[in-house]
Order: structure tokens, then sequence, then C-alpha cells
């Protein structure tokens, strides 16, 4: 036993990790999967039979959530992978800037600035023609491994 102490700095959040093991053949359909790094949404699922020398494998394939391509994976079903945390959050529309980031009301009063507007063509003329209305619009925010992106948009009425 030594008499010296020990300081720890840490700088995660909490022991929240960006992802979490899940065995690969738990993993289903509209579910998802880390594949290559990228959080992905599970589209199709396919698992192989035992072979000769081993295991039953799962075959993923995946949408990236937050750009859209398609992804693919080969997983043996009893190995774990990487699942993300997937959070949605919805926040108050406040402003939209020039330079195409926006400004957001946040449950506690605070505005968050570091979003920048959805590259989905559909949801960018909604939220700019919402704006340019003066509705009332509520963004989703989906954020997953230190990534955010706006992915729905709810119009609540006209501003008052």
């Amino acid at each position: 036993m030594s008499d010296e102490e020990h300081h720890f700095e840490s700088k995660a959040d909490a022991g929240a990790s960006k992802t979490f093991p899940q065995q690969a053949g738990a993993i289903r359909k509209n579910g998802y999967i880390v594949i290559k790094g990228r959080p992905c949404k599970v589209v199709e699922v396919s698992t192989s039979k035992t072979g000769k020398h081993g295991h039953a494998k799962c075959h993923f394939v995946g949408i990236d959530i937050f750009n859209g391509k398609k992804l693919e994976d080969i997983v043996p079903s009893s190995h774990n992978s990487d699942v993300p945390h997937v959070n949605r959050t919805d926040y108050q529309l406040i402003d939209i800037s020039e330079d195409g980031f926006v400004s957001l009301l946040t449950e506690n009063g605070n505005t968050k600035d570091d979003l920048r507007l959805p590259t989905d063509d559909n949801l960018l003329s909604q939220i700019k023609d919402g704006f340019a209305e003066g509705k009332d619009l509520v963004v989703t925010v989906q954020s997953a491994m230190g990534e955010e992106q706006i992915c729905a948009i709810k119009d609540i009425g006209p501003k008052n």
C-alpha cells in the first residue's frame, strides 16, 4: 500500500459512452449498429447457418443516420457489435443565420447555436419556408456518437 494520493481528471460525461456492446445475433431490423465507425439504422439482417468451422454469421445492411449512405457488415452472431446511443431532442427554432446555422431554444431557456441546417432538401425547404412565414417551429435533433443533425420538424402554430 502506498501513501500517495492519485487524482484523476475525467473528460467523459458521467460514464455515458458513445456506444454499448450487444450480441450481433440480438440486433434486429430497425435497430441501430455501428458499421465502419458510423452510426447506422439496420434495414436488413440475414443470418447464415453455422459452417464447418464455427459460427453462424449475421449480415447487416445499415443506412448511416446522418448522411444516408448504405453500409454493410458481416459479424459472427455470437460476437458483440457496437450499438450507438441514439438520442432525439426537440428544440424550438429561434433564428436561422445567413451562414446556414440555426439558433435553437433549449428546455432550460439557453440557446444552442452550433447546429447547421439539414442537407435534406425537403426538410431544408420546410424549415426555411415555415420560418419565413413566421410559424412557430420545433425541430427534432438526432444525436449519436458526438454528431448531431436536425432530422424532423413540427409546426406548433403561428407566432404570437
